[in-house]
């Protein structure tokens, strides 16, 4: 029994330093991998790491001008590294409160200016970098930068000045003998005609409620003039509950009743509704000026309008009431805006990224058709193709631009008013409704 015992002692014995040993090879595993990498990163230690957010997304126009940017800063700054992370518009609205609230913002992040991001500045999530700003004070006029200055302070900084515009495929216009319409009266013959042809009309979606909004915003701008517009909408003066908001509406309701937009927009994003236009199943699209770049580069993974450059063109939204309102009135302004949070480690770096990446994209999303510079053009732009140089003369010559909504009003307010323009196109809402509930949540 007694050597029964140490027989088994033995054994255990034996496991014991088996199982040492081994533990002993791993903590050496271990050590040298922690050393590696203390290695590395002390090899890193002195390199910054700036994060971005963004909606570039790929297919987007200005993906590839952010990418050339970042690309540039990092190429040119051996102490820092931009990294980029991107998010699809629409749910990029909805991140970004949750980032906000939870104080999880990157270091630099692009927002929308004006009343979107107000809160933002106000709940002291933003960093003010008026100190930053006469390094480029020759370059980048101070009237770009009205939107993301607060109580006169600059919070942003911005890169293109977008416009509303109808762009439309010229094939399908000759195909159905109609020419640009001025009026609103005009624009609805012109979809008439085009219906009958066999077009879809307007191609707008619905499903990123965004882009449908571009339809009524610009229509809304048509009738009501821009200096009432905007004076509504931010609460200063006026109610929203009046004939000519009431007016724009039931133009957009006649619209989709008339059957003038694509029947499955509710379930198409933009991305899938702006393809119909490249197929020449729609004939016309209402947003902004960054489509233009979509008619000269990569999209979806196929290349659109190679073969025809010139079958593309644009035109401003229709007039509904010329006692208000010019044709050179437009929806828009320099609203992309890239801000730095107060919560980054390294303010003076991430300034520094935000205003030369903004430069850059500057740059490079004119070079690409993207965006109608806000920065000074000190570049060759000989290559520009035809289209975005009509979008930049068109933006040259506007008489005025007003904010798109979901820009110039409040968060709480936006949601409201897409909200509601959702149920118009559904039909559960009136126009008279739809500016009854938009005056009562505006409180006029």
């Amino acid at each position: 029994m007694v050597a029964l015992l140490r027989r088994k002692a033995g054994v255990v014995v034996k496991r014991f330093r088996v199982l040492t040993a081994i533990l002993l090879v791993l903590a050496m595993v271990v050590c040298m991998t922690a050393g590696c990498d203390s290695e590395k990163n002390a090899g890193k230690s002195d390199k910054i790491r700036i994060r971005i957010m963004t909606i570039a997304t790929p297919g987007d126009g200005f993906h590839d001008p952010f990418v050339k940017a970042i690309e540039d800063y990092n190429r040119t700054h051996s102490d820092c590294e931009v990294v980029m992370t991107t998010i699809e518009n629409q749910l990029y609205k909805e991140k970004i409160q949750i980032y906000i609230a939870g104080n999880e913002l990157p270091d630099v992040f692009y927002t929308w200016g004006g009343g979107f991001s107000q809160g933002f500045v106000e709940s002291g999530k933003v960093l003010p970098i008026d100190r930053y700003y006469n390094k480029y004070a020759d370059e980048l006029p101070k009237a770009a930068l009205v939107n993301c200055t607060y109580n006169d302070t600059l919070y942003g900084v911005t890169y293109v000045m977008p416009v509303s515009l109808a762009f439309y495929n010229k094939r399908a216009f000759e195909n159905a003998g109609v020419t640009v319409p001025t009026t609103y009266d005009d624009f609805l013959v012109c979809c008439q005609k085009l219906k009958d042809a066999g077009y879809v009309p307007i191609g707008n979606s619905v499903k990123d409620s965004w882009v449908l909004a571009m339809l009524h915003d610009g229509l809304t701008l048509k009738s009501v003039g821009p200096e009432r517009l905007a004076k509504v909408l931010t609460a200063q003066e006026g109610s929203y509950n009046s004939e000519d908001f009431i007016k724009a509406s039931a133009a957009v309701k006649t619209i989709i009743d008339r059957g003038y937009m694509n029947p499955n927009a509710v379930e198409l994003t933009n991305d899938r509704c702006i393809a119909k236009l490249y197929d020449g199943t729609a004939a016309m699209y209402i947003t902004g000026s960054w489509l233009a770049a979509g008619f000269y580069e990569k999209l979806g993974g196929e290349y659109v309008n190679v073969d025809d450059p010139d079958a593309f063109d644009c035109f401003p939204l229709p007039v509904i009431n010329s006692d208000n309102v010019k044709i050179t009135d437009y929806m828009g302004g320099a609203a992309d805006t890239l801000m730095v949070a107060s919560t980054t480690k390294y303010p003076d770096k991430a300034a520094e990224v935000a205003f030369e990446l903004a430069r850059s994209v500057s740059k490079y999303a004119y070079l690409s058709g993207a965006g109608v510079p806000a920065w000074k053009v000190n570049y060759d732009d000989s290559e520009v193709p035809a289209l975005p140089k009509k979008v930049a003369k068109l933006a040259s010559e506007a008489t005025s631009f007003t904010l798109w909504f979901d820009t110039l009003m409040t968060a709480e307010n936006k949601n409201v008013y897409l909200d509601l323009i959702c149920a118009l196109y559904k039909g559960t809402i009136t126009p008279e409704e739809l500016c009854r509930r938009m005056s009562i949540q505006l409180g006029k």
